[in-house]
């Protein structure tokens, strides 16, 4: 008996000091940027300077290789240039920010994950990539602050959440809730009882990322772009629909509506068709399904 307890103290004295060994996990205080995959980079430029009202060449786009607009003074949005063919997802990057960039490639390799080597271009602050379990480029940015002075144009200052396709929420979970310590803000669907959609917000602030489940494995481009997407905070709808109108975006039938989540909500697509959304922060009526279960952003 003696032996046997000396083994358990000995093996749990060694368990504890291997947990002493792992690195903690930093603070993830919400999305960077998100980078979109263009085929043609003048129109896209074109639409998200004319439409969407933002600028480039100020606060953290001043360090960007790529095309770049500022969406405040810590986010931005990327576009890349579609080399061959056109991939499947067009939403190529979202980057989240963290309080430290080495710390947090410490953590995830020392759980197993093939983090790529810490980068710094130009300006640009500190940044590792990576893919998720199911192949999702994403990427951690060294939290930083850059001067910012609005324009005056843009509809919104605030990228809020970017959704993605995802085929097994389970094993996704895993990483961004298991590993990453992402929370559940709010789940519902199509139907009262079906889960659809599954909204994931970062650990250390409202920002979220949004499973797009149940997607046909054979969606063609256009439904892969309603999917794939992100979502701008707008204060009210109403006020974002009718400056959209005024940049000079074409209204067809479509109008702002309330959608399952409660929220006031309106797509628009940008010319390689991948939706961007504008949001009201708060919901204007209950959800369907299931009720919020964390804390909603603020302008």
């Amino acid at each position: 008996m003696k032996r046997s307890l000396l083994l358990s103290v000995v093996c749990l004295t060694a368990l504890s000091l291997a947990a002493q060994d792992q690195p903690a996990r930093p603070k993830i205080t919400g999305i960077a940027h998100v980078r979109v995959y263009s085929a043609d980079l003048i129109a896209a430029r074109e639409f998200y300077r004319r439409i969407v009202g933002l600028s480039g060449g100020t606060a953290g786009c001043l360090g960007s290789a790529r095309p770049c607009f500022t969406v405040n003074s810590h986010q931005q949005i990327e576009l890349a240039q579609i080399a061959g063919g056109t991939p499947d997802n067009l939403l190529a990057e979202i980057a989240f920010a963290t309080s430290d960039v080495a710390q947090m490639r410490r953590y995830l390799v020392a759980h197993g994950i093939a983090a790529k080597p810490i980068l710094k271009e130009g300006t640009a602050p500190e940044h590792f990539e990576l893919l998720d379990p199911e192949g999702h480029p994403i990427s951690f940015v060294q939290q930083s602050e850059h001067f910012y002075s609005s324009t005056g144009d843009q509809i919104s200052a605030r990228i809020f959440h970017a959704g993605f396709i995802v085929k097994d929420n389970a094993v996704e979970d895993r990483f961004y809730r298991g590993l990453l310590g992402f929370r559940m803000y709010w789940h519902g669907g199509f139907k009262d009882d079906a889960v659809d959609w599954e909204e994931l917000q970062v650990p250390d602030g409202s920002d979220w990322i949004e499973y797009m489940l149940n997607i046909p494995a054979n969606a063609d481009h256009r439904g892969r772009g309603v999917q794939n997407h992100f979502s701008l905070g707008v204060p009210s709808m109403k006020s974002a629909f009718e400056r959209l109108r005024i940049h000079g975006l074409k209204i067809t039938e479509d109008k702002p509506e309330i959608g399952r989540d409660g929220k006031w909500s309106f797509d628009i697509y940008d010319p390689d068709a991948t939706r961007v959304e504008f949001m009201e922060f708060k919901p204007a009526q209950q959800p369907c399904c299931h009720p919020y279960e964390s804390p909603h952003p603020t302008p």
